[in-house]
């Protein structure tokens, strides 16, 4: 890195910003979340500055999200068999999404018979109990199976329909996720698919810097979303850092945005003005090609008559 470069810290694709700049914006920034866990903190390694702490970022999602069925942290406890039941197994076994009560009770016909009165231990009609199933199969009425399903409601911390795995979260919630100034958009989205067990493809979103006047600029793979964060300034009132499709949002710049806030009975006069303006210009055309082809059809018919 040359020494102009190492004065510079990059927020995006060709797009540099000096080390005293990026370092004010950061003291302001700090200064606005003082005492909260959104101050950020910096370093510097082999002459690069780094910035790295968390990003507040906010759902805009209108289609459901697809999540993996199975939290990593609660593995899938298999279902116990019977075949492997022992002494000291516990017949009540619980799993992640449902709950499995046996009950097995077996009957000693012989005990009866010789008289001796004395009931089988536990482990004696376990062990029988055991025999049995290895030589035949047992319905589960037969031994009393009871299924209660139960199934989760949330998924680290948001409803979903665990039918489907899918779930919408609320338009403008927020969440966050731990990065660094030097993680690209493509990166950020990556890591904030993964905290939350999303599985659908990274390409489906984009993050935006959406501004309260309407104004909307979607960031670049190559953009430095934390970087670019600091420079806008920690009001989240004035500018959020939006989660969205990519296909369902376009951008609007500022000349766009200044309109949009207006009543339709405002909007509609303006449409009207700017047809009028498109009218005069279209006639200030028509008239400026009329003059030129007149002059150059005068222009041929002299040379015409000088060459005869």
């Amino acid at each position: 890195m040359d020494t102009v470069d190492s004065d510079k810290i990059q927020v995006g694709e060709n797009k540099f910003v000096s080390k005293s700049v990026i370092l004010s914006h950061l003291q302001t920034y700090n200064l606005y979340y003082e005492g909260e866990t959104l101050q950020l903190r910096h370093r510097e390694e082999e002459g690069e500055l780094i910035i790295e702490g968390l990003l507040n970022v906010f759902w805009g999602v209108r289609r459901p999200i697809r999540l993996q069925m199975q939290d990593e942290k609660e593995p899938i406890r298999p279902h116990p068999s019977l075949t492997s039941l022992s002494d000291d197994t516990d017949i009540n076994t619980v799993k992640n999404d449902e709950t499995i009560s046996i009950e097995v009770t077996a009957t000693d016909d012989q005990s009866n018979d010789s008289g001796e009165g004395q009931q089988e231990s536990r482990s004696d009609r376990v062990a029988r109990t055991r025999s049995d199933v290895s030589g035949r199969r047992i319905s589960g009425r037969r031994l009393g199976i009871r299924r209660v399903k139960r199934h989760r409601c949330s998924f680290n911390g948001h409803f979903y329909n665990h039918k489907t795995a899918v779930f919408t979260p609320a338009f403008g919630s927020v969440t966050n996720v731990r990065i660094n100034s030097c993680m690209t958009t493509a990166q950020v989205m990556r890591v904030l698919l993964s905290k939350f067990k999303i599985e659908n493809s990274p390409d489906e979103f984009s993050l935006y810097l959406v501004h309260t006047s309407g104004e909307r600029h979607q960031l670049k793979p190559n953009d430095h979303p934390l970087a670019v964060r600091v420079l806008k300034g920690p009001c989240e009132q004035v500018s959020k850092m939006f989660l969205m499709e990519t296909d369902q949002v376009e951008e609007v710049t500022y000349d766009v945005a200044q309109y949009i806030k207006f009543e339709l009975p405002v909007l509609q006069s303006f449409i009207a003005k700017l047809q009028e303006e498109e009218e005069r210009e279209m006639l200030k055309l028509k008239k400026r090609y009329a003059d030129l082809r007149r002059i150059i059809k005068r222009y041929m018919k002299s040379l015409a008559d000088k060459t005869t």
